[in-house]
């Protein structure tokens, strides 16, 4: 198998070739003008400045001037289309990365976890971009540059070869050693990268909880020692870094006195000239320079293997949750969800969470879920959009496997309002409008009116307007969660799935809000989970939920006469006379 880099560069390269191939060309007459440039000021000393003929000097030296300024202005292009491909190839891979996860389940991005694929899509992919760029700046002039200056230099003296043999593969043993090294730290320094920004978010979006239990030293701890670890594999990485430095100078000067003791034994001899002389040591400063620039870049090299390993695991991941291959289009019904003997196990489990489930969601009827916690609710409530695929058993809609159908058509049958409800930056109306992009400010005002959220949006100073902070900061968790549902209303399902939405309402408004739902939901399957009786008491059917069974499944008043489990869950919310009412 290729190795992941290859492959990560191959594939987001490839569109760009032409690019790719107009850098080639313009670096490979960069590095023809530069090796040209030593070879004419060796004539201009040999034949002018030693003979003493000016006019020589004027035109070769003018011809000079000319190469330089043509390998400025190709080196300056290179750089500029080097930009150009590098750039493009970081857009197309984070928009590769982004749409990928976009089409992960809840068990894939739980597998990665959010804060190591922010990582992934910003940080590793800048490191790839950052090594397509240099390669295109700077390494693919240097084996170039590296290959021609040792014809040259060879053409003008073979008694001083052997001193660039020992020096590049000096150089070369080097860079092996440092590398070689190298790998393991970068492949560590990623892993901290994520362990940072993983302190840092849920420092972030917990510092309500932080701040309640005053454990704000904690936290700095926590951060402290995370930042420390990534300090202490960043030191690591730069002193290796370093350590070459002086070792590549050290090489470099060495090759230049030897070249100049040897030569000095070579024109003394008569066997070799001045001129010969001062481009023979251009050529080995070429050289060995293009030795050390790859090797500066081929350092990257190491840092961004493991950051292009990282992003092809991702890229590579295959969704539990795949679309269907001849998907289903339409649909004839109306909303009919049914559960037929379905069960769901989380990857790793030694038991399954749910089994045994099966019943309907009819059109015009309201089915309430109730159990206690850990029973299985929210896994049985994201089996509807397809959140997870069933492991047995099988989840249909009109009759027809919602594995086979069409994702967009069946998102589009469903107005999910999720346990943690969640609001993205932006202002009131365009969070509701993510249900319905077309929706107008009149159609937003009868949802937020039905969700009981239209008094306190007439309060805001910009109403539908008012900025919304991300996730929802700057509200209430009661209005989070009633501004959600007035998101789903606006979308106008056939079918409503509510999973506890309304544990953080009042009593009072829970049932102004139940009331108005019961109209303009009359036509609608209705799914609801909540933890209070008083919230589904009223609901046509009722399942109790115990280990991921169905323990119950009736009418408040038939489950009161024969459910032990849903009588214990009344006893210890109601009297009897509230249970009976």
């Amino acid at each position: 198998m290729k190795h992941p880099l290859n492959r990560m560069i191959v594939r987001f390269i490839k569109p760009y070739w032409l690019q790719l191939l107009i850098v080639i060309l313009l670096q490979f007459g960069a590095t023809i003008a530069g090796l040209e440039l030593p070879t004419l000021n060796a004539d201009i000393i040999n034949n002018g400045v030693l003979t003493g003929d000016i006019g020589y000097i004027w035109r070769y030296g003018g011809f000079m001037l000319a190469v330089a300024v043509g390998q400025m202005i190709c080196q300056l292009l290179a750089a500029y289309f080097g930009a150009r491909l590098a750039m493009s190839f970081g857009r197309d891979a984070r928009g590769a990365l982004f749409k990928k996860v976009l089409s992960f389940s809840s068990r894939e991005i739980n597998k990665f976890g959010a804060p190591s694929l922010i990582t992934r899509n910003t940080n590793d992919v800048q490191q790839v971009q950052m090594l397509v760029l240099m390669s295109c700046i700077i390494i693919l002039g240097a084996p170039i540059t590296m290959v021609g200056g040792v014809v040259m230099a060879l053409r003008t003296s073979w008694a001083l070869s052997w001193i660039i043999l020992a020096a590049v593969v000096l150089l070369a043993v080097i860079a092996a050693i440092v590398i070689s090294r190298m790998g393991p730290m970068f492949s560590t320094m990623q892993t901290r990268i994520d362990t940072v920004n993983r302190v840092l978010r849920e420092h972030i979006s917990g510092i309500r909880v932080v701040r309640a239990f005053v454990r704000e030293p904690y936290e700095e701890k926590r951060f402290g020692k995370a930042n420390s670890d990534l300090m202490e594999v960043g030191v690591g990485v730069g002193r290796l870094m370093m350590t070459m430095f002086p070792l590549v100078f050290f090489v470099l000067n060495v090759s230049s006195v030897a070249v100049m003791w040897f030569g000095a034994q070579q024109i003394d001899s008569a066997g070799m000239e001045i001129g010969s002389l001062t481009a023979f040591l251009t050529y080995l400063m070429q050289i060995l320079m293009s030795v050390m620039m790859a090797t500066m870049m081929i350092i990257m090299v190491p840092r961004a293997a493991v950051c292009a390993k990282r992003i092809m695991e991702v890229l590579d991941q295959t969704p539990t949750v795949m679309p269907p291959v001849d998907p289903v289009t339409e649909l004839k019904g109306n909303g009919t969800v049914t559960f037929d003997n379905v069960a769901f196990r989380y990857s790793g489990a030694a038991e399954p969470v749910i089994s045994g489930i099966t019943f309907t969601l009819e059109p015009g009827k309201t089915t309430a879920v109730i159990g206690a916690t850990g029973a299985g609710k929210t896994t049985l409530v994201n089996l509807v959009p397809r959140l997870y695929d069933a492991t047995s058993g099988t989840v249909s809609l009109d009759g027809v496997d919602i594995r086979d159908i069409d994702e967009d058509l069946l998102w589009s049958k469903i107005g999910l309002v999720p346990q943690k409800p969640y609001l993205f930056s932006g202002t009131v109306a365009s969070n509701l409008r993510y249900g319905n992009p077309d929706a107008s400010d009149d159609e937003l005002w009868h949802a937020l009116a039905i969700a009981q959220a239209d008094d306190f949006v007439q309060e805001m100073p910009g109403k539908l307007e008012e900025p919304i902070a991300q996730g929802g900061a700057n509200v209430s968790g009661g209005q989070r969660q009633r501004l959600s549902i007035a998101r789903a209303l606006v979308r106008k399902p056939e079918i409503y799935v509510f999973d506890d939405s309304f544990s953080a309402l009042d009593v009072a408004t829970d049932a102004r809000l139940r009331a108005a739902l019961a109209d303009e939901t009359e036509n609608a399957a209705v799914m609801i989970v909540a933890q209070r009786v008083s919230t589904i008491r009223h609901a046509d059917r009722i399942i109790v939920l115990d280990a991921g069974a169905i323990v119950g499944n009736g009418t408040h008043e038939e489950l009161l006469a024969s459910c032990p489990t849903y009588q214990e869950i009344v006893e210890s919310q109601m009297t009897a006379e509230e249970a009976l009412a």
